[in-house]
């Protein structure tokens, strides 16, 4: 009988092991889950910040395009260096024709 005892005792500690394991696996799958819910509150959430900054994009620039956009970017940068350009060159006019006038008092 005591080998019976300790075969049992063997049993037990293997059904207990299963239940912890199991244990451990449905609280996993209830992480996993719960994290799932919130990747996927977040994804709408994205998508639908993303489908307002296309719209918006398409409402001031005339597309949502991020190659186009870079286009579009990289001309604006050129016009604001051509601007500035004739703006220093307007700006040295002027001040080199307050230098001759105040040269000739």
């Amino acid at each position: 009988m005591a080998m019976g005892n300790g075969m049992n005792n063997g049993a037990n500690q293997s059904v207990n092991g299963l239940e912890q394991e199991l244990n451990l696996l449905k609280d996993q799958h209830k992480w996993l889950h719960d994290k799932k819910i919130r990747t996927e509150q977040e994804l709408a959430s994205t998508t639908s910040q993303l489908a307002a900054l296309e719209e918006e994009a398409k409402a001031q620039y005339g597309t949502s395009d991020p190659q186009e956009l870079s286009k579009l970017l990289e001309e604006k940068k050129a016009e604001n260096a051509r601007l500035v350009t004739e703006y220093r060159a307007h700006i040295m006019s002027i001040k080199e024709g307050l230098d001759n006038l105040e040269g000739n008092n």
